[in-house]
C-alpha cells in the first residue's frame, strides 16, 4: 500500500473544481520554443510539482531547447499526478521535492537528486513577523499556538493553510523533518490542490501562513520567507547548511520508457554551466555545488529532531482539528477566492457490496485514491479506464467487488 495513500485526508471534504492531473495539464501546457528558429530534437513532457517547475525546470527548459538537442513540454500541477504520470507512461519526467516514499509505484521509477532548494514558511510580506523558530513552527502546525501575537506579531490568527495531498514534496518533506514522519497531520483548516494556489491564499490574507519553496517564491513581492531560529533562506545558506529547512530536488523517470536515452541526455544536461546557470536565477543550488550536504542528513535530522524533543514515526496529536474543507480553483482563477467552494464527497456501496464512490467538484483521480487508501493503478484497473480522466457525477469503484 502507498505511503503516499492519504491518510491526511481521511477528514477532508473534498471541494471545488472537476480537474484532473492530465486535464489541468493540457490545458497548461507550454513547449519552450525559438522566436527565431524551428525546435530541433525530440519533445520531452515534463509534469510535477508547480514549485519544481518555477524554481529549477522553467529555466533550464529555455537552456536545453538552446542547445537544439531537444524541447521539454511542462505540464506543471503536483508530484503526484507527476510520479504517476511518468509511471504510466504519459510523462517523460516529473518533478519531486521528496525521494521515493517505497510504494510499489515508486520502486520501479529512477528519482535522481539534481538540486537543492529551501522549504520556506511563507507569511504575506505585510506580516510584521519576520524569522521563527523550529520549535514555534512545529507548535503552529500543530494548532499549540494560534496567535501571531505568541511569536511577535499582531494581535490577529495564525490562518494555517497546507496542500490536501499528503503526498505533495513540499508537505511531504517539510513534515518529515519536523515530525519524523510525512503523513503527520497538521492544523490545517483551509487545503489547497497544490503549492501556487496556497501561495495565491497566502497573497490575499495578511494572516497566513504555509509552506512553499525558495525558488518558487523568489521574486514575489506579495510574499516573504521567513528566518528559521534567525537564519534567512538564500542560495548561502542552504549551501552551507545553515539554514535547516533545505531539501534536494528530483527529477523522476522511468529506466524502462522507450525514450529513455532522451531522457538521460537531459539530465546529464543538468551537469553543465548552462543548465547550473539557470537554476541559479531562482536561488536554486545545484546539487554538486551541495553535495557535502547529503552527508549531512543524518546529523540535521538528529539536531532538529532533538530541539522539537521529536520521536520519529510517533503520531503527536493536534491540539485544533485537523482540515474539514478544501479550498481549491478553477485552475484559471485569479484568487482563490474568485470560486472557491467546499462540496461533500459522496461514497456507498453497490448492491454487490463493492464500495462506490462519486466524482464531486475538484476530484482528480490521484485525490480518489488518497481518501480511500487505493492505488491510482486499482482504480484504474477496477473501472477500466485507460487514464486518469474522470467526469462530473461518475461512480467509480473504490474497492475489490
Amino acid at each position: 500500500m502507498s505511503v503516499r495513500l492519504a491518510r491526511l485526508l481521511s477528514v477532508a471534504v473534498i471541494g471545488a473544481c472537476l480537474v484532473t492531473a492530465p486535464a489541468f495539464a493540457t490545458t497548461h501546457a507550454r513547449t519552450h520554443k525559438s522566436k527565431s528558429t524551428t525546435p530541433k530534437g525530440p519533445t520531452l513532457i515534463w509534469r510535477g510539482d508547480v514549485a519544481t517547475a518555477t524554481g529549477v525546470v522553467d529555466e533550464v527548459a529555455l537552456a536545453w531547447q538552446k542547445t537544439g538537442k531537444g524541447n521539454l513540454e511542462l505540464q506543471p500541477f503536483n508530484t503526484a499526478s507527476g510520479i504517476d504520470a511518468v509511471s504510466i507512461g504519459t510523462a517523460d519526467l516529473a518533478g519531486s521535492l521528496r525521494s521515493s516514499d517505497g510504494s510499489a509505484e515508486n520502486t520501479n521509477l529512477a528519482f535522481t537528486p539534481v538540486a537543492w532548494d529551501a522549504l520556506v514558511i511563507i507569511t504575506n510580506a505585510s506580516n510584521p513577523v519576520s524569522s521563527l523558530t523550529l520549535k514555534q513552527v512545529h507548535d503552529i502546525y500543530l494548532g499549540k499556538i494560534t496567535n501571531w501575537s505568541q511569536v511577535g506579531g499582531s494581535d490577529t490568527p495564525i490562518d494555517v493553510y497546507a496542500v490536501a495531498s499528503p503526498g505533495d514534496g513540499v508537505e511531504y518533506s517539510l513534515r518529515e523533518l519536523l515530525f519524523g514522519r510525512a503523513n503527520q497531520p497538521v492544523a490545517a483548516p483551509r487545503l489547497y490542490v497544490n503549492t501556487h494556489k496556497l501561495e495565491e491564499g497566502v497573497e490575499l490574507n495578511p494572516n497566513g501562513f504555509g509552506a512553499a519553496t525558495l525558488g518558487d517564491i523568489s521574486g514575489n513581492p506579495k510574499l516573504k520567507a521567513v528566518g528559521i531560529n534567525g537564519v534567512a533562506p538564500n542560495a548561502t545558506s542552504i549551501g552551507n547548511g545553515s539554514y535547516l529547512l533545505y531539501t534536494p530536488v528530483y527529477l523522476v523517470t522511468n529506466p524502462r520508457s522507450p525514450k529513455a536515452v532522451q531522457v538521460q541526455a537531459f539530465i546529464d544536461f543538468l551537469q553543465t554551466d548552462a543548465a547550473k546557470a539557470a537554476m541559479r536565477l531562482h536561488a536554486v543550488l545545484p546539487y554538486q555545488d551541495g553535495i557535502a550536504l547529503a552527508s549531512k542528513e543524518d546529523s540535521r535530522s538528529d539536531q532538529i529532531f532533538t530541539e522539537l524533543g521529536v520521536h520519529p514515526g510517533r503520531l503527536i496529536p493536534t491540539a485544533t482539528p485537523v482540515a474539514a474543507t478544501v479550498a481549491a480553483t478553477e485552475p484559471a482563477a485569479s484568487s482563490p477566492a474568485a470560486s472557491e467552494s467546499h462540496v461533500a464527497s459522496k461514497s456507498s456501496a453497490d448492491d454487490t457490496g463493492g464500495a462506490t464512490y462519486t466524482v464531486v467538484k475538484g476530484d482528480t483521480l490521484s485525490l480518489i485514491a488518497q481518501k480511500h487508501t487505493v492505488t491510482v493503478a486499482q482504480l484504474r484497473e477496477w473501472n477500466h479506464l485507460k487514464g486518469d480522466q474522470i467526469k462530473l457525477g461518475q461512480v467509480l469503484h473504490v474497492s475489490d467487488h
